[in-house]
This record gives C-alpha cells, structure tokens and sequence, in this order.
C-alpha cells in the first residue's frame, strides 16, 4: 500500500472508532491530523488484538509480533500491516521516539490477564504504559518548546486513564478486570466481591468521591501543558482534555453511580466543547 492510501484507512480507522480523541483531531492542520490518525489507527490495532476473542497464547504472539514490527519500522521499506507506512512517516516526520509504541504494548499486554493492583503506584505504571505514552506521542505531533510539557502530558494521561477506569468499571467487571487498587477498597470498606456483584452503595460512594478527587488532581496538574504547544495545535489539545474532563465531571454529578450505566456526554454536550474551547 502507498502512503496516501495508508494515510486514508488511518484515518478511516480514526473516524469510525476515535470517537472522543476524533474531535480534537479536527482543529489540527491536516499534517499533524492525519499524524494522529495513524498513531491511533496503531492502538487501536493492540486494543483489538488485547480485547478480542482468539486464545490467549495467540493474543501474545499477535502482540509479540506487532512490537517486532514496530521496533523495526524504523529501517524497512517492507510492511505486514497497510496502516504501517503511514505510522513509519509519522514517527520519522515528528520525530518521536519508539520507545513509547513499545511501552504502549506492554501496557496493553497486562491487560490480557487480570491483575490485581495492591496499590495507586501500581496503577499509575500501568496507566503510565497504555495512555500516558500516547499523550507524550501526541505532544511530539502537536510540538513543544518547553520541556515540562512533557511531565504534563504523562499527567494528562493518567487523567484520561483515571476517568477510563471509572467510566468503564462495569464493562470492566464483566471482563473480570478491577483496576482500582486494592488499598482503596481496604480504606472505605467496599469489598472486591462488592464490587464484582455491582453492589451500589454509600462506601461506594465514598470509593469513587476519592478516586474522581484524585483524577480531578492530575487535571490540575495537566493544565499547564496547554500553553506548551504549538499554537495551531492548542485547540484541538484543549478539546481533547475538556470531552475527558467533561465525562469526569458528568461521573460526579450522577453521583458516582457507573455501575448500573456507562456515562458518556451526548452529541450536544460534545457540540458545547467545540463551539467554547478556544
């Protein structure tokens, strides 16, 4: 496949399945959108591979041999996968460092059994590996100046991740998958098997006060990084973080209550981002 055409199914890929991060995508120069196509046509490809139905020896092996294809895009001209040639011209373009496409798989790779995470730190690495690279890669895109946008940006995606955790927890659960640390459900008393029978009640409450408060607090911490960025490129950053913020702040005021619906923010709360973020 020639690169116009790889650039075209990422950005397919993008606009069918981006969903929140595609609104972002929108204000960017064409550039810098189709970039950030291809990057996320590549997670996308691990999630699918991470969530799909095939055995677990052979999720490995898919993974195994996607980060052997990353690690070597540097250096081929021969490509297994169309999305390929056009994630090779973004990372030579831009300049960003493989490393992340790397951390970004072994994130997606604990993901393929459930793990238990005794502690905030714990976490942290994880959210780390699968959604702060992926905003650390999106800096290179969008361009900085200042160094200490990237510490915002490893902030901003354990924001993102934070809100993921929350937002998805009942989907999680049916996975068998608890991302809250296991401290947490010790400190107020909601029992692992509460909340694998989706039990809704006052300690949840207060479980899910805290873990918004702390989401809330790496916002906090991200919002510097905004003023970091190439000036053609802050919009489509600033949507970004208020469609999250906005799912986070929808959690809190439906107090705290994701276990019987998924929250998300409709069309026109979206729409509402768009016309005010400036």
């Amino acid at each position: 496949m020639n690169l116009a055409s790889s650039y075209r199914l990422c950005s397919k890929i993008a606009r069918s399945q981006a969903k929140n991060f595609y609104y972002g995508f929108l204000f960017l120069p064409r550039e810098k959108r189709w970039a950030l196509s291809a990057v996320y046509a590549f997670m996308r490809i691990c999630d699918d591979i991470a969530d799909g139905s095939f055995p677990l020896e052979e999720k490995k092996e898919k993974l195994s041999q996607w980060k052997g294809c990353i690690q070597n895009l540097s250096s081929t001209s021969h490509f297994s996968h169309p999305i390929l040639p056009a994630l090779q011209d973004t990372l030579g373009k831009f300049q960003i460092p493989l490393q992340y496409f790397s951390e970004l798989i072994e994130g997606v790779e604990m993901d393929l059994t459930p793990k238990k995470f005794h502690h905030f730190e714990d976490l942290y690495s994880y959210c780390y590996k699968v959604a702060s690279v992926v905003g650390l890669v999106c800096l290179y895109v969008f361009g900085f100046k200042d160094e200490r946008a990237l510490k915002q940006g490893e902030f901003c995606g354990v924001a993102f991740q934070l809100t993921n955790i929350l937002r998805d927890l009942k989907e999680d659960v049916e996975r068998g998958r608890i991302y809250l640390p296991e401290e947490d459900l010790e400190k107020f008393q909601y029992p692992r098997d509460d909340l694998m029978s989706l039990r809704f009640n006052s300690h949840f409450i207060q479980l899910m006060r805290f873990e918004c408060e702390r989401a809330e607090s790496y916002y906090q911490k991200a919002e510097g990084m905004i003023q970091h960025v190439s000036p053609d490129s802050r919009k489509a950053l600033k949507v970004m973080m208020e469609i999250y913020h906005g799912i986070l702040r929808k959690i809190e005021r439906r107090h705290y209550n994701t276990l019987s619906q998924r929250i998300k923010l409709n069309f026109f709360e979206k729409g509402k981002i768009l016309l005010t973020c400036k």
